[in-house]
């Protein structure tokens, strides 16, 4: 790896250097002094680096090196996965062109409209920065041309595939020129891009930062035990205690991003929500509003974060579990950005636990447990903070007018000073009944299966009773598959909203528009009464008791067929193999004559012996009460007729079961 000490040891033009020294950069980072060089002699690079670590200056200074402001054309293309980090890179190469004229740098993400961008591609754009869909558009109506493109970057390509993006990059990459430089950086190297680098890049240079950490090491992370029920009473709790400057909380679906938001404000807290159902300006306003202050808690998803890059950023918190390990890494990664602190606390439910060590292993970096904030912890910080208003109101300009007031009203009724110091406390306090807690939280003793990130955290069916030993029925709720209802959604809409433990639900089983929960028997109404408004995926789940399949559907004649056999005396043949012939009870003449086996076990000789005896006809069905009645219209003779048998036919003239 080449060491440098500053930007000025890299062939770079001045005029990039002065941008460089006007944004402040002193030293390069690990990927900037081992990537830059690399480019800057035209070479490819497959670089792996994490969210943070400075790659868009280490694509976007060579990038900016060998644009020619002449050229009003496109002349390099960088893809990201989402919008924000469109823009977010956009800007940032902007900044480091600003002293060389002619060049414009021009963003192409979905939710903008396509005169604005069609615009800036007339105008000759050299430097494209854009979401692989937009970009697909825009090549498909002829409005971007790539002939004379030479630079392509792939910014966290990792994240760009597992949004199923794959096929449009490679669609992309097929319509570039084949002489030109490419780099592609992603936070880790899957197989898939390395089919990528392997088949678009030409002998790239592998670039892999040694490093026993793939998240930061000023980050500090840590996690938390709590129950899915008591997590938005454990958030409160630590929002209170816990001190930060603005905070993104993760969590899983769109839908949880609005529910969390509107609690959040119902508490007081200034709380937005920001998932991919928000139109670009309204994202864009609601980034502002989080970068000036005037917002401090930010609830998103993983997709909708991705690119975010805000100073005041000094804390995540991961509401959910995430989806893989990786995900993590990238959630963390909105903190302790160029050199900057910062926390990152994770949620963890009982069953959860197992996970946190697939987590270490891929960040390299150990999770420290704490403890949720108990009774005491809270009212001390509450009783704090009274304290601190009390002290900050006695700095108020208009003090001495207001003790004028309370001096005449003590002058009238004789009321204690402390007393009437105490009733105007209960004025300003909202809710002045629970102002100090009283009850811990408690974390359930979990001992069940626990969830992992390969299984995905699903129950095994077979579950007769709940892990509390109650007896358990089906429920039905009607969200399914087609909303895109999961087993962790459903948990914890149910025990959030319905008050049920975790421990009381049972195998989960998702249909296409519905699903079956199985839950204790005697479920209060109570519990139907606080599900009557929830929803999941936006969908009301209805809960009820499951009614079972309607008449008409398969599983109801399967169910019937199988009720009818178990109340028959009708008995099927053992089924043996061929080193079994000599035991076997059934029909043995397979030329049509159908004659039974002679044995001990049953007593009978063949058809034609028990006529001619007199014993038997074939019509006859005396004494032959472990079969059914014989039919004359089914080729086999313990096979009542029904459809695909021959009918009307002579039992002779057939070959036992085929079907006429």
């Amino acid at each position: 790896m080449t060491t440098v000490e500053t930007f000025s040891d890299f062939d770079l033009p001045a005029p990039i250097l002065q941008a460089i020294s006007d944004l402040g950069f002193e030293s390069p980072s690990q990927i900037q002094a081992a990537t830059i060089p690399l480019l800057l002699s035209g070479k490819d690079v497959v670089g792996m680096a994490q969210t943070g670590t400075g790659k868009t200056a280490a694509f976007g200074l060579p990038m900016v090196a060998a644009i020619d402001p002449e050229l009003k054309a496109p002349q390099a293309l960088v893809l990201a996965p989402t919008r924000e980090l469109a823009l977010q890179v956009a800007d940032a190469v902007s900044s480091f062109a600003r002293h060389i004229p002619g060049v414009k740098v021009l963003p192409i993400y979905g939710g903008q409209s396509y005169g604005v961008q069609i615009a800036g591609l007339k105008r000759g754009a050299q430097i494209i920065v854009g979401t692989p869909g937009r970009i697909i558009d825009h090549l498909s109506k002829g409005k971007l041309d790539l002939s004379e493109l030479h630079y392509l970057v792939l910014d966290e390509a990792d994240e760009m595939l597992k949004m199923g993006f794959q096929e449009d990059v490679e669609e992309i990459l097929s319509k570039t020129p084949e002489h030109r430089q490419a780099a592609l950086f992603s936070a880790t190297i899957p197989p898939a891009i390395r089919r990528i680098s392997e088949n678009y890049l030409s002998d790239p240079q592998q670039i892999e930062i040694e490093t026993p950490t793939t998240t930061n090491a000023n980050i500090e992370q840590r996690y938390v035990i709590v129950n899915q029920r008591s997590k938005i009473d454990a958030l409160t709790r630590i929002l209170e205690v816990d001190t930060f400057e603005a905070m993104i909380l993760f969590v899983r679906t769109k839908q949880q991003t609005e529910e969390m938001a509107d609690k959040l404000r119902a508490r007081g807290y200034g709380a937005a929500a920001i998932n991919g159902d928000m139109v670009q300006a309204q994202r864009e306003r609601t980034i502002n509003q989080l970068k000036e202050g005037t917002l401090d808690i930010l609830v998103a998803t993983d997709v909708a974060a991705r690119g975010l890059d805000v100073d005041r950023i000094s804390y995540v918190l991961n509401y959910d579990m995430p989806h893989d390990p990786e995900s993590y890494v990238h959630r963390i990664g909105r903190t302790g950005r160029a050199g900057r602190t910062g926390q990152a606390l994770l949620f963890v439910t009982p069953r959860e636990r197992r996970m946190i060590k697939q987590i270490e292993r891929v960040t390299g970096q150990p999770l420290e447990e704490v403890k949720l904030p108990s009774v005491d912890d809270v009212n001390d910080t509450r009783v704090r903070r009274f304290n601190e208003s009390i002290t900050e109101a006695l700095e108020d300009e208009h003090l001495d007018l207001f003790r004028g007031f309370v001096q005449l009203y003590a002058a009238d009724t004789g009321v204690d000073m402390v007393d009437i110091a105490a009733a105007l406390a209960v004025r300003t306090v909202d809710e002045t009944e629970g102002f100090l807690l009283t009850e811990e939280l408690e974390v359930d003793d979990y001992r069940g299966h626990q969830r992992s990130f390969s299984h995905g955290g699903e129950r095994k069916e077979g579950r007769q009773q709940s892990r509390s030993g109650k007896d358990l029925v089906s429920y039905r709720i009607a969200v399914g598959k087609r909303h895109k209802a999961t087993p962790s959604s459903i948990v914890g809409a149910i025990a959030n909203e319905g008050g049920i433990s975790s421990a009381d639900i049972g195998h989960i089983s998702i249909r296409g528009d519905y699903s079956l929960i199985d839950m204790p028997a005697d479920l209060p109404q109570e519990v139907f009464d606080n599900l009557e408004k929830t929803r999941i995926s936006g969908q009301l789940i209805h809960l009820e008791v499951d009614p079972g399949p309607p008449a008409n559907r398969p599983g109801a004649l399967k169910q019937a067929k199988w009720e009818k056999k178990q109340q028959s005396s009708y008995m099927r043949p053992e089924k043996h193999s061929r080193k079994h012939r000599s035991d076997r009870t059934e029909w043995k003449d397979r030329k049509g004559r159908k004659a039974w086996k002679n044995s001990a076990d049953h007593g009978r000789g063949t058809w034609n012996e028990l006529s001619s005896a007199g014993k038997r006809t074939k019509n006859d069905h005396s004494g032959r009460k472990d079969r059914p009645a014989w039919n004359s219209r089914s080729r086999k003779s313990y096979q009542p007729a029904g459809k695909g048998y021959s009918k009307n036919r002579s039992f002779s003239n057939y070959k036992q079961g085929k079907k006429y």
